[in-house]
């Protein structure tokens, strides 16, 4: 009896993994795209909610949210994680005074650091390029301007 219940069972085995090829190969390319499509979507905003702190602590981060609310419209949490709104806040702070043209759309990219790093040049001692690259001269100059 015991051979026959095991043969049944790779029998259903077989049938399961049968209809699931099945119906996976039936699938029309529209599924497929639809799928594709949806798991891009949601894979973006998680990018962009990212924080990016550029250095600093938290306390100086809070420092930096606060000048944004005070001045550029920043409304979300004071919590010290220089996120989407913060650099949206900052975008339009760097596209009025700084030279920023790009979209204020919170990601803080190489035309936000750009922009950023003249700011810094003027009033907090960067000296680097002006490139778009966060590095330490900017990261000590941004620690400057957040202290």
């Amino acid at each position: 009896m015991r051979p026959n219940a095991l043969g049944r069972t790779i029998a259903g085995l077989v049938a399961v993994a049968g209809l699931a090829a099945g119906s996976v190969a039936t699938a029309g390319t529209s599924f497929a795209a639809t799928a594709t499509t949806t798991q891009t979507a949601a894979a973006q905003p998680a990018a962009v909610a990212a924080t990016q702190n550029f250095g600093l602590t938290t306390a100086e981060a809070k420092n930096v949210q606060e000048f944004l609310a005070d001045y550029w419209g920043y409304t979300g949490a004071i919590d010290g994680q220089l996120g989407t709104n913060s650099w949206k806040a900052f975008q339009r702070c760097l596209a009025t005074y700084w030279g920023y043209t790009g979209a204020i759309d919170g990601d803080p990219g190489t035309n936000t650091i750009k922009a950023l790093q003249r700011l810094l040049k003027d009033d907090y001692g960067y000296t680097g390029a002006i490139d778009g690259i966060a590095g330490a001269g900017t990261r000590a100059a941004f620690k400057r301007f957040a202290a």
